[in-house]
């Protein structure tokens, strides 16, 4: 029986349990329903024969039998929806200011209450009350959009919960709040200052330029002015605007004023900010309804994607998946390491056990180390600067990060053909100072940047989160607990 439970066990938002900030309940109708079914069904085919009833639209089908099968699958997709909100709140851990509470709101909205179908259109939700009277529902839940849009008669289909998932990343309300919250504090000028390769691919031949234009000039001048501790990115001056203009005109590009770059300027931040949002995160492809093909992505800007286009892709995402599995495991093995190392130093031994609470002071607490100190019983900063050490930490996990990133790509490399056996020199240098680019961007940029940022740091970076993960995994608490 617990075999069937998810079809009749619903996840809801449920303000009251502050921590979570959602609750499982029992539908007694979605229960009683499956539990008069499953007798003389298949394991396999139950699911099946719940989208059978459901989408069953001849005018003699019994309303409520079809309701009370679509509820089943409601139930059932409210944990796909659910860990899809938790998954999206992990994938953009250290560049966000929300977490997954926030992202329920707009797809977390069925309680299982009323008894839903679909019309004729297969796209209208409709309301049934006890009597099989039917009307338009006036609020269209989103666990039944799921139901609607999925294609049980596709022969290359995916499961059920993978579909919830891809439906709840596309959600157009969670997107525009993951673009408009999530990523708000990062301006137009800082994400076109951190803009990658694989973003300019995908802009028009003109807009290109433009973002060489604004990298040659605005991000000179910005790497001056973090020298000189500048945080934020400031608009363009004119005199910035003026010299990209000068820029334009060798490609001959045809932006003549400040006024009109700057409006260019701001419509591809724009683009970037909702291609941004997921990035080589989510698939190129989504599922098109009217003409039951996958369809390229419209929110990306245009591009013709061919298998090199294709490739390019697949690689970024093997890119950025190993990136996140390698920078864990380095993260985990250089604290070891230095928790070993302290262990064996006969004048900082007595030190070693308080390690990784100082980390967590440092990290999840942004203590100075001045403020460090007396909590673990140090007697100078200058002690508790070379006992914790976050700086040389930081170096550590970079270079071994990146020594790790080759590895993986080199073979990767050697099994498509693309490099000789051993590689060369100068293929090894360039592939390296490539990786470094990459993970600097990607992670260790902004961690070196806190480092810096002295009393007012937010330890919000893609490291800070992953190094908290690490300390607050059940062996360090209880550890740290005992």
């Amino acid at each position: 029986m617990n075999t069937f439970s998810r079809y009749w066990k619903m996840w809801c938002i449920h303000p009251a349990t502050e921590k979570l900030g959602y609750k499982q309940i029992s539908v007694t109708m979605a229960q009683e329903f499956t539990k008069n079914q499953i007798s003389d069904i298949e394991d396999s085919d139950i699911q099946k024969f719940f989208f059978s009833c459901f989408n069953a639209r001849e005018t003699h089908t019994d309303n409520i039998k079809r309701a009370q099968a679509g509820l089943c699958l409601r139930c059932y997709v409210s944990e796909a929806i659910l860990k899809a909100c938790k998954k999206i709140d992990y994938l953009f851990s250290g560049q966000k200011q929300f977490t997954y509470q926030d992202l329920l709101q707009f797809v977390l909205d069925d309680d299982g209450k009323k008894l839903l179908i679909l019309d004729q259109d297969g796209k209208t939700q409709l309301m049934v009350d006890d009597n099989s009277q039917i009307k338009i529902s006036k609020y269209k839940f989103f666990s039944v959009m799921v139901l609607q849009t999925f294609n049980t008669d596709l022969q290359s289909r995916m499961s059920l919960d993978n579909w919830a998932y891809l439906q709840t990343k596309q959600n157009p309300e969670l997107k525009n709040f993951l673009s408009e919250f999530g990523f708000k504090h990062l301006s137009d000028w800082a994400l076109l200052n951190r803009v990658r390769v694989k973003q300019i691919e995908r802009f028009l031949t003109q807009e290109r330029y433009i973002i060489e234009a604004f990298h040659a000039v605005y991000r000179r001048d910005r790497q001056m002015q973090r020298q000189k501790g500048a945080k934020k990115c400031p608009d363009p001056t004119n005199a910035q605007l003026q010299e990209m203009l000068a820029y334009l005109q060798q490609y001959q590009v045809s932006v003549n004023t400040p006024a009109q770059l700057m409006k260019e300027l701001r419509n591809i931040a724009s683009q970037l900010r909702k291609y941004d949002v997921w990035s080589s995160r989510e698939p190129l492809d989504i599922y098109d309804v009217e003409n039951s093909t996958y369809q390229s992505r419209r929110d990306l800007p245009v591009s013709y994607l061919d298998e090199a286009d294709i490739e390019k892709q697949e690689f970024s995402e093997f890119l950025y998946q190993n990136l996140e599995v390698v920078l864990s495991d380095v993260i985990q093995q250089e604290v070891e390491d230095n928790v070993n190392k302290l262990q064996k130093s006969k004048k900082y031994a007595p030190f070693a056990d308080k390690y990784i609470q100082g980390l967590q002071l440092y990290y999840c607490q942004a203590m100075s180390l001045k403020e460090i100190m007396p909590e673990l019983g140090m007697t100078s900063w200058d002690q508790a600067r070379r006992i914790i050490n976050p700086g040389e930490l930081l170096e550590k996990v970079r270079m071994r990060t990146v020594e790790r990133m080759l590895e993986s790509i080199l073979q990767i490399a050697a099994e498509k053909g693309l490099t000789q056996i051993p590689p060369s020199a100068n293929y090894l240098k360039t592939l390296m100072e490539q990786i470094e680019a990459y993970v600097d961007a990607e992670v260790f940029q902004a961690a070196t940047e806190e480092i810096r940022a002295g009393k007012h740091r937010t330890m919000t970076s893609v490291y800070a989160e992953k190094l908290r993960g690490y300390m607050q995994t059940p062996a360090l608490v209880s550890q740290e607990v005992g």
